[in-house]
């Protein structure tokens, strides 16, 4: 049977009297692509927060490879593999590409640092056209394109991905959407927070639904791409 990476047991987030997150159970399995669906306000990225241990959680457990992580602090996180691609990009725009690239692999003291740049320009041919380029002076694409190689550089186990496709042109959109693939096809497990359920969920093994801080469904990806509630709710059918 395939591993549990992160399992979410009666999570619960408030922001002072506003219950964002309440009590949701969800997991990601080692080798899959779990996409969280929802739209705006839904409670996606307050979860992603709350996991990584960016925003305090009021209730519940998290478990990553089999241990109790809440409360620990997104540095210690990032040590042991599990790395987020945050809403916004989050680039250090005053810094070049390589330099973005180089603090992705901040926690790291191995050799190969140099070798992973190399294969993060292999992903994304056009970071290495401009890797002296601020990263400030960058589309948004190609910032997203960067935050994404940046959270390569410190080898992720599990991926955490929030919103890639936001604000992006339909072409850049479809580039990201083909680079997540890929990299899911390289081996690295990934929770794929996204209001595009319809592009999230063909390239989910399984999905989530989520609803006013609560997950209203679940289940295999193609099923429920073709549930007439989600289509109605998030397709616009």
């Amino acid at each position: 049977m395939t591993a549990t990476m992160l399992k979410v047991t009666g999570l619960k987030v408030a922001y002072g009297g506003i219950q964002a997150v309440k009590g949701i159970d969800f997991e990601v399995r080692q080798g899959e692509l779990v996409s969280l669906i929802g739209a705006n306000g839904a409670g996606k990225t307050t979860t992603l927060k709350a996991i990584t241990g960016i925003q305090p959680v009021a209730e519940g457990e998290i478990e990553y490879l089999g241990r109790p992580i809440r409360g620990q602090g997104a540095w210690d996180l990032v040590k042991q593999g599990l790395v987020m691609v945050p809403e916004g990009r989050g680039t250090f725009t005053r810094m070049t590409i390589t330099e973005n690239l180089q603090m992705g692999a901040f926690v790291r003291s191995d050799a190969e640092i140099d070798a992973d740049i190399d294969k993060v320009f292999a992903i994304f041919p056009r970071l290495k056209e401009r890797r002296h380029q601020l990263a400030g002076t960058m589309s948004g694409g190609e910032q997203q394109m960067l935050a994404m190689g940046r959270a390569l550089m410190a080898r992720p186990k599990l991926l955490l991905m929030d919103e890639p496709s936001m604000g992006l042109s339909p072409i850049m959109v479809d580039k990201i959407f083909e680079v997540v693939a890929d990299i899911h096809a390289r081996g690295t497990t990934i929770l794929l927070v996204e209001q595009n359920a319809s592009r999230a969920l063909q390239l989910a093994d399984r999905g989530y639904v989520m609803d006013s801080g609560e997950v209203t469904m679940s289940g295999d990806a193609r099923a429920l791409l073709a549930d007439p509630r989600v289509r109605a709710a998030y397709l616009g059918e």
